[in-house]
């Protein structure tokens, strides 16, 4: 996990500029990649630039809704050079369509993600899962994850990188987001950012002896895949709760599965994340801390 604890220069206004991909071609666009943490670590948060393939998408189909992105992350992104995108329609039809997008840095690929877009119907049935019975954000503990506009409070764990705190393999977080996107597609990309942020330290929680505050020091890991799906219609106001699961740990991958909803109890969202879980190797602590995946 590549956590934003120490970038207080971050601001989820200056964040949802960085989503906005520009286009820059036929089925091509580009964004940036932001600033360095303060503790200078030069790898970009996965699910940015998931984030940023979703607008991309959202503005080669304006007349269709993003409705799932499945993101594999095969290399990392550094902070400096744009991102390029480059989306191969697999499909488009008057109803939904379906693109392969490729995020190029320094001519190499570096995330493919897949995106299915549609024109939304009216309903033949509905109903989703209820918001979990866990208690309010007034009640959940501060956690530092400083972004200015942003604040998170998780349920029953004070320190989410702790090797010592142990509970059950699953987490429940508290975000609130100050501004709270009107456009669809900005909107959809804030809800996937933060799926791939708690999901290791939802594994590591069942552990006693290991923590997220071991990543990249004498634990290898890292987010490797990412699938986000969209519930319409996408809007909220005040708390969103994250809910996290982790039902597989074992050979080195980890599999997490979640929900986003509403405070109200809407279902905006579920996610699946897959990370990378392994012990480093003797050529990994060769690397500068900063630059390791």
């Amino acid at each position: 996990m590549t956590t934003d604890a120490d970038q207080t220069q971050w601001s989820v206004t200056g964040l949802l500029d960085l989503f906005d991909a520009r286009p820059d071609g036929d089925n091509r666009f580009a964004a940036d990649t932001g600033l360095a943490g303060a503790d200078e670590r030069q790898v970009v948060e996965g699910t940015q630039v998931l984030a940023q393939a979703i607008v991309a998408v959202a503005k080669r189909f304006p007349e269709k809704s993003v409705r799932s992105a499945h993101a594999v992350f095969a290399r990392a992104v550094v902070v400096g050079p744009p991102v390029e995108f480059e989306i191969d329609v697999v499909h488009e039809g008057r109803s939904t369509a379906t693109a392969v997008v490729a995020a190029m840095q320094n001519g190499r690929r570096c995330v493919t993600v897949t995106v299915l877009v549609d024109v939304p119907s009216p309903d033949v049935i509905r109903h989703h899962i209820p918001r979990p019975e866990v208690v309010g954000p007034a009640e959940a503990n501060v956690c530092q994850m400083p972004m200015a506009g942003r604040e998170l409070r998780l349920v029953d764990v004070v320190d989410v990188n702790s090797p010592d705190e142990v509970g059950p393999p699953e987490l429940y977080a508290w975000l609130h987001y100050d501004p709270i996107p009107t456009r669809d597609d900005l909107a959809k990309a804030l809800l996937a950012y933060f799926t791939g942020h708690l999901g290791i330290s939802t594994t590591m929680r069942a552990h006693a002896g290991i923590g997220t505050a071991q990543s990249h020091l004498t634990v290898s890991t890292a987010p490797m895949t990412v699938t986000v799906s969209f519930h319409e219609p996408v809007r909220w106001d005040g708390w969103l709760l994250y809910s996290h699961e982790s039902t597989q740990v074992g050979a080195g991958m980890s599999y997490i599965r979640g929900t986003v909803h509403t405070e109200e109890g809407e279902l905006l969202a579920s996610f699946v994340q897959e990370a990378l879980i392994r012990p480093m190797r003797q050529t990994d602590t060769t690397i500068a801390v900063q630059s390791r995946l």
